[in-house]
């Protein structure tokens, strides 16, 4: 029986992870993928050979009581903890609970990049002055600027030439304020749409937008061509205008809120994988507003239901910074944000938080599961000038740019960064190799990383906790949604050799 905690190499901590959220106890076991709704004496007991191990004792039946005991918790009869044992070992037969570790694969990838994902910055300007603007209030440091139409013309073709044997492409118009530069992202749809068809190709388009300048006639167009949009709002009045002013410090929310809701209410049916055609209102929420899940509530009050709230990032010295103490409180947000979705779901008051989304039965392919979203050889972002670089927010850092549209044809990206980001996966970052949530998260956010730990293979620490927070609440609403008192919930991990 008891031989299933000691598989050679296995580590129950690495691998498994069990933990209580609300009324649950619930067990996720990472290589599979399955979820398993506990009791919580087999929430104890995984818990006791989980210590056990970790300080390199022997799992026996005395050994887990032991535990127990110092726990405060109640030592089990033989008869009952066999009986755990023996149902937890069924599990493992299965290969949904303490199933074998998955093997290290090589990622190999093309030796020509395959970019399937550009990022246009039609506009280095802004009508905004938001506070935590990574871009520098949109110029990105820089003069502020707009995109011409022969740029972006050239960013369509780079990508529908760099794609490769890949059908689908994505363009997304960025800022700054893309609205700003409005008229020349009509004329880059309409060639992109033919060049694309041209090549057999489509090419999926999405806007991102402060929403000041999203007046009727824009948004008709948005859904006559069938873009995606994401729409910035903060949440309650207080918090979205102390953060996201006019140049002349006056609050935007009476301005946009009105827009938005009026957008949202066009486009009833919404992907919320954010996949296909599909809007979200994004916020950004500071050490101003630990609170946050008030404004996720006020947001979807307002009949609003694709919702992201995003953690800011920001130096130390920045006023509006996450400090010492304030991770609790977070933590305390999504616990609430957690419950109050759940409450709202049984009151046919549903919205979609897009950190709770979690889908049981399909997902990416492991490759992609360990190397993340792709920046820097399947995913550039495009300065107004035709400058190359890993994502939007690395446009403007001299160090990583990539190439530009303007060197000679075909574009080459430059081979030591492409392979820098392609290397920076899972695997090569120590902390995450040990993670229960290394194959959701990815390593996370490349960017985040390198403002806080200047590498790409180091991880920035308070985004991990983030991280394992929301997912351990998406699993807990999502196992609420389902009936209750099930033993577990299996979704196999997509096959290693698959990529998507």
């Amino acid at each position: 029986m008891l031989n299933i905690f000691n598989i050679t190499g296995y580590r129950i901590k690495k691998n498994v992870h069990s933990y209580r959220q609300g009324d649950l106890f619930i067990a996720h076991d990472v290589n599979s993928g399955s979820l398993h709704l506990l009791d919580e004496g087999t929430f104890d007991v995984i818990k006791a050979c989980e210590d056990l191990q970790e300080v390199e004792k022997e799992i026996t039946l005395e050994g887990i009581n032991l535990v127990l005991h110092q726990a405060g918790k109640q030592a089990l009869e033989k008869e009952e903890l066999s009986e755990i044992l023996v149902e937890l070992d069924e599990l493992r037969k299965e290969g949904t609970l303490f199933s074998l570790e998955a093997d290290e694969i090589a990622i190999n990838y093309p030796e020509q990049p395959i970019v399937k994902a550009i990022c246009l910055h039609v506009a280095h300007d802004c009508n905004l002055r938001c506070k935590y603007c990574f871009a520098g209030t949109g110029a990105f440091g820089g003069s502020r600027t707009l995109m011409n139409f022969e740029t972006g013309k050239r960013g369509i073709d780079f990508v529908l030439e760099s794609s490769g044997h890949r059908d689908h492409c994505e363009v997304d118009f960025f800022g700054g304020e893309p609205l700003l530069n409005f008229k020349v992202v009509k004329e880059l749809v309409k060639y992109g749409r033919k060049a694309a068809a041209d090549r057999n190709k489509t090419i999926k388009f999405t806007l991102t937008t402060n929403g000041v300048l999203l007046d009727e006639l824009v948004q008709n167009y948005l859904e006559q061509e069938d873009i995606s949009v994401v729409l910035s709002l903060d949440g309650r009045p207080e918090v979205h205008d102390h953060m996201r002013p006019y140049s002349n410090g006056q609050g935007s929310y009476s301005k946009v809120t009105p827009l938005i809701k009026r957008f949202a209410a066009k486009r009833p049916e919404s992907s919320p994988y954010a996949v296909g055609n599909y809007y979200y209102v994004r916020g950004t929420y500071t050490h101003f507003n630990l609170d946050f899940d008030r404004d996720v509530l006020h947001i979807a009050d307002l009949g609003i239901n694709q919702i992201s709230m995003e953690p800011v990032v920001a130096g130390p010295n920045d006023a509006y910074a996450f400090q010492a103490g304030d991770l609790d409180k977070i933590l305390e947000a999504y616990d609430r944000l957690g419950e109050e979705l759940v409450i709202r779901r049984t009151q046919d008051q549903d919205f979609n938080f897009f950190h709770f989304n979690v889908a049981l039965d399909q997902g990416p392919c492991l490759i992609k599961r360990l190397s993340g979203c792709g920046a820097g050889h399947e995913y550039v972002a495009i300065s107004p000038e035709g400058d190359l670089y890993p994502c939007h927010q690395f446009v403007g850092q001299v160090e990583y740019k990539m190439g530009s549209l303007y060197d000679a044809f075909p574009h080459q990206l430059k081979a030591e960064l492409v392979q820098d980001f392609r290397s920076a996966n899972v695997y090569a970052k120590s902390s995450c190799r040990e993670c229960w949530a290394r194959f959701a998260c990815s390593g996370g956010c490349h960017a985040a990383n390198v403002s806080f730990t200047q590498k790409l293979t180091e991880v920035y620490t308070l985004g991990c906790e983030l991280q394992k927070k929301r997912l351990e609440v998406a699993f807990y609403v999502k196992i609420k949604e389902l009936q209750k008192n099930i033993l577990s919930v299996p979704a196999p991990v997509p096959a290693p050799d698959v990529c998507c």
